[in-house]
């Protein structure tokens, strides 16, 4: 898509013209984080940070620091006090730069906090009351004009002042839409006169207001006509219309939703993603939004897709069974984060950026660049350089927009440390905030204007403009004013243009109110693909389909050679009822082209799983057809699949199904692929009182399978099993496949097989018969493996620990043994002496007090201590390291990964920011106080009195699978949970620095802190 840049030169720029003097007030403080930091902070591209200042520069100083390529320049336009804490800027239809100012953050006006946890998901006493008989809060949305055409705003006014938790707005249909959390608003103002008509009228409610970082923002409109805006990772959703009877629509975490201002209906449009913040939407009307984690510029949002989220600290997708999601985009090894970003496409830049993705990094303080490139439906980025670099690093860029000018506007919280730990400690300074615009170095400052007064036809002319901000304003004023008499030009344009031209006048079309079902048909044949394309998303947008369109869509969907628009067909299909969309979903799965495509074979599979239950015998009569079967992406992606889904649920009527599928199979390699998908189901339950129809069809294709034998409880199977155990020259693998089994279903017989390798010489087998075992609440396990303690080695004694502090009768001889010294308490890990103290066993709590003292209650205060006093230690010496590698090996690299080596049971470490001093030892020191997105900790207490701790790694309605601190998952059963809770500690425990001394400390953070591997 986008032409190579080489890495552009650097060159110091000083002061510009139309800069306005700047004067320092009273009261400026050391101000707290702004938006999204979470966790260890990544590196700057290599770049080490300075520490921050304590005071603010002045906003032609901090200018004077940025560094841009060489045909770029930079302009600040707007800056405290006529503006602060800027969080959403966007344009009017007169030029006007409106901008949403978050000085209410972080917490709401008139709420109690009640509680916060751990990820800073706050419970409230209430529910504040809508405007406008709300508390009045500090947010405020204000509008800049520059009145003489000079590219100085110059006119400044409020439109609305004290709001609470203001994130974004824009104009149309006659008045300005708000996001105001828990509230999405509408302030009517038909006269224009940027003085609200009256009060606002509530259009949804129920937008969670947890973690105000995250609330729903990033406003737009979408060339459909529907409003659209994210969601943020760590908030909920019950959103609904005030006063409906409809159930509230729930959401956990990170999506896309939208809003259709006619017909007041709200949906999500994509789910999950990164922490949300921003939402862009492309030329080709195509949806993507940034990420706070590494590796990546952000995600591509498809129709009705499931992306990637933190799973355990913002729940499960909202769909059970979608097996599979999405990932972000693939970019170059890069740090964490773009928080929002615009793909250029205008022409006042040189052409050398037309295309490219400009990034705002908050946390990194610049502007980084990226090509972007198709990668068959979805695309992926090369980051190129920085648009914006400097050595001021309260530079904070928190959103991007075009301008009308062709300029991108860049908004700057301005503050002096992003750390979110100490956002909520009051240390925040609401007074600071800057604009800047980015253009060519040539200036092309406009003339005032007022689109809205245009004539119709002019604005049909002006979709034809190269900047993308001049025809999305075009088509907006367009929808406002429902022209019919621009019915006839438009079709006339779409039917005879191409290109660009030819999308925008089929949105407009369709805003106008001229889309009709024939011509719908007819543009389904359009030579333009992004015509096709937007033509089927548009006419399945109602979840209805005439049998002449679904006949027309069915065959677009046969011979449509455009990759993107087989992904929209595979996303729109699933809007329609199944007579309709089952033959779309057909006709595309028979390109074998997109086998390998990163969306089309999943986008097929959600559609076929959307009608899974409500339309059965539909789903399984495409599978009567034996030519199905050998398909590509339905031999890849859904045969084994839909048994999974069907065999999920332990319904009798889906175990149906599955007998059905399994008679339905053509071959040996399809029954086999329908028995994998009943077995991946099963994982982590027992298979009893199967259908004798379903045991049939799958000994047909298993051949009497050991595996699921043993999961059914058969005898020849346990057998066959404990004399594969019993054998020591039998395969490995097998056997350890075995032991995992018996640790996931229950067989008693098999005690002493497994005790007898927990006793052995195999660590790799010792370790998993431990695992396993946890199953079993028998007491000779405990006293047994107790025993053998003293002869295990360090890595299989870990185990031993954990098997005997997951039920209390192992834990109180364990607690007892190390009373009588025949155990060395000194021996027993933290992990494990903080989960003896969490058993609900008196005798153990009382034991565990006396041997290793109370839990700790380390206070804030103690703990910034104790990191004032190791930074001082580290910042005296260098280090060495080549051993701080070896303690990294010793103490983190069981759960942690670095430079390519180490667990995958914590973050991977290396493209964090690691030069970050403080916030490295606040992470260490204090792991309870951020816990990084997908790495919190669930404990869960089993019906025969099992305690479990791990990190979610998945989860159906059937089971829930952890990993421990040891790097191993465990499946259990959910009918075997008795309680299942988020910790309220990291998995990493406390203390992990002070068994070193201080040459080990300052080795560690040497090699934690090196920028390559050391040689």
């Amino acid at each position: 898509m986008a032409k190579h840049l080489n890495e552009p030169s650097l060159s110091n720029l000083g002061s510009h013209a139309g800069l306005r003097e700047w004067k320092p007030r009273k009261g400026r403080t050391l101000l707290a984080a702004m938006l999204l930091g979470l966790g260890f902070v990544p590196a700057a591209m290599g770049q080490a940070k300075p520490e921050s200042r304590k005071v603010p520069l002045s906003p032609a100083e901090s200018l004077s620091r940025f560094q841009l390529p060489a045909d770029l320049k930079i302009d600040e336009v707007l800056a405290e006090p006529e503006i602060a804490q800027p969080v959403f800027v966007n344009f009017d239809e007169r030029g006007r730069l409106w901008v949403v100012e978050y000085r209410q953050y972080p917490e709401p006006a008139g709420l109690k906090m009640l509680s916060r946890d751990n990820v800073w998901r706050v419970v409230y006493d209430k529910v504040p009351v809508a405007p406008p008989n709300h508390e009045k809060g500090l947010d405020r949305i204000t509008i800049h004009e520059d009145t003489d055409g000079d590219g100085t705003f110059d006119k400044h006014k409020v439109f609305l002042e004290g709001l609470n938790i203001a994130t974004a707005c824009v104009r149309g249909r006659g008045g300005v839409w708000v996001l105001n959390a828990p509230y999405f608003l509408f302030y009517p103002d038909k006269d224009n006169d940027d003085v609200p008509d009256g009060d606002p009228e509530v259009l949804l409610e129920g937008f969670g207001l947890e973690d105000t970082h995250s609330v729903v923002n990033s406003l737009c409109w979408g060339p459909d006509g529907w409003l659209y805006a994210a969601q943020g990772s760590t908030v909920t959703g019950r959103v609904k219309r005030p006063g409906s009877k409809d159930a509230p629509v729930h959401s956990m975490g990170q999506l896309i939703w939208r809003f259709h201002p006619e017909t007041k209906k709200y949906e999500v449009f994509a789910e999950g993603g990164g922490n949300a913040f921003g939402v862009e939407i492309d030329a080709k009307g195509r949806i993507f939004s940034g990420h706070n984690g590494g590796d990546t510029r952000g995600f591509h949002y498809p129709q009705g897709g499931y992306s990637r989220k933190g799973f355990d600290k913002h729940g499960p997708l909202s769909n059970p069974y979608t097996f599979g999601y999405f990932d972000a985009m693939k970019n170059n090894a890069t740090p964490r984060f773009t928080h929002t970003f615009v793909i250029y496409e205008a022409d006042a830049l040189p052409d050398a950026y037309r295309g490219r993705l400009f990034g705002v990094a908050p946390i990194l303080s610049h502007v980084v660049m990226s090509d972007v490139f198709a990668a068959g439906s979805t695309f992926e980025t090369k980051d190129v350089g920085f648009a914006i670099k400097t050595t001021d690093d309260w530079f904070r860029p928190v959103d991007i927009e075009l301008g009308p000018d062709g300029a991108l506007y860049v908004a700057d919280w301005y503050d002096g440390q992003t750390n979110h730990y100490r956002n909520h400690e009051g240390q925040i300074d609401r007074s600071n905030g800057r604009v800047y615009r980015l253009r060519g170095l040539e200036p092309k400052p406009y003339k005032p204007f007022d689109f809205a007064k245009a004539s119709t036809p002019e604005l049909i002319e002006r979709l034809k403009h190269p900047n993308r901000w001049q025809r999305q304003t075009a088509l907006r004023l367009l929808g406002d004013r429902k022209d019919s008499a621009a019915i006839g030009p438009l079709t006339a344009i779409v039917r005879d243009s191409k290109g660009q031209t030819a999308l925008e006048a089929l949105w407009a079309l369709n805003l106008s109110g001229g889309l009709t079902g024939p011509l719908s048909i007819e543009f389904l044949r359009h030579e333009d693909p992004y015509v096709r394309l937007w033509t089927a998303r548009l006419l399945c947008d109602g979840k209805a389909a005439s049998p002449e369109a679904a006949k027309a869509l069915a065959t677009l969907a046969e011979i449509e050679p455009n990759v993107e628009v087989r992904a929209q067909l595979a996303s729109s299909a699933r809007r329609l009822p199944a007579s309709a969309s089952l033959p779309i979903v057909r006709n595309l799965l028979a390109h074998s082209v997109d086998a390998k495509d990163l969306f089309i074979p999943l986008l097929l599979w959600w559609d076929i799983e959307a009608k899974a239950e409500t339309d059965r015998s539909a789903v399984v009569d495409l599978f009567r057809d034996k030519a199905f079967w050998s398909l590509p992406i339905v031999k890849e992606t859904v045969v084994e699949r839909v048994m999974r889904r069907y065999a999920a649920t332990g319904l009798g009527k889906d175990l149906a199904t599955c007998a059905e599928l399994l008679k339905l199979a053509p071959d040996a390699d399809s029954g086999k692929r329908l028995a994998a998908g009943f077995e991946s189901a099963l994982e982590g339950r027992s298979a009893g009182n199967l259908p004798e129809s379903l045991v049939e069809g799958l000994a047909r294709f298993q051949g009497g399978s050991v595996t699921l034998g043993l999961r059914q409880g058969r005898a020849e199977a346990v057998s066959e099993v404990l004399r594969v155990l019993d054998d020591e020259r039998a395969d490995k693998s097998k056997q350890l496949q075995y032991v995992q089994i018996l640790g996931e279903v229950s067989q008693p017989r098999s005690i002493p097989a497994l005790l007898k390798l927990a006793r052995g010489s195999d660590s790799a087998l010792q370790g998993a018969a431990m695992r396993a075992l946890r199953r079993y609440p028998n007491p000779e396990i405990g006293s047994t493996v107790l025993a053998a303690i003293p002869l295990m080695t360090d890595d299989v004694r870990g185990e031993a620990f954990n098997l005997l502090a997951s039920r209390p009768l192992w834990a109180r001889g364990l607690v007892e043994a190390a009373d009588a010294k025949t155990i060395d308490p000194a021996s027993v890990p933290g992990e494990t002496i903080a989960r003896l103290h969490r058993l609900k066993d008196a005798h153990v709590a009382a034991m565990s007090r006396k041997l290793w003292g109370e839990p700790k209650a380390t206070t804030s205060a103690a703990l910034q201590a104790e990191i004032v006093r190791l930074a001082g230690v580290i910042r005296k010496d260098p280090g060495n390291p080549r051993e701080g590698e070896k303690l990294f090996a010793k103490t983190c690299g069981a759960c942690h990964a670095m430079f390519g080596s180490g667990g995958r049971v914590g973050p991977e470490l290396t493209t964090f920011r690691r030069d970050d001093l403080d916030n490295m030892l606040l992470n260490i020191v204090n792991p309870n106080a951020e816990i990084r997105e997908g790495y919190g900790t669930l404990l869960i207490s089993t019906n025969d009195g099992q305690s479990l701790t791990g990190v979610l790694m998945d989860q159906d309605p059937g089971r829930v699978v952890i990993r421990g601190s040891d790097g191993h998952d465990l499946a259990i059963p959910r009918d075997e949970i008795e309680e299942m809770k988020a910790s309220p500690s990291s998995l990493m425990p406390e203390g992990l620095l002070q068994s070193l001394s201080a040459k080990q400390v300052v080795d560690l953070f040497a090699y934690l802190r090196a920028t390559q591997p050391p040689k």
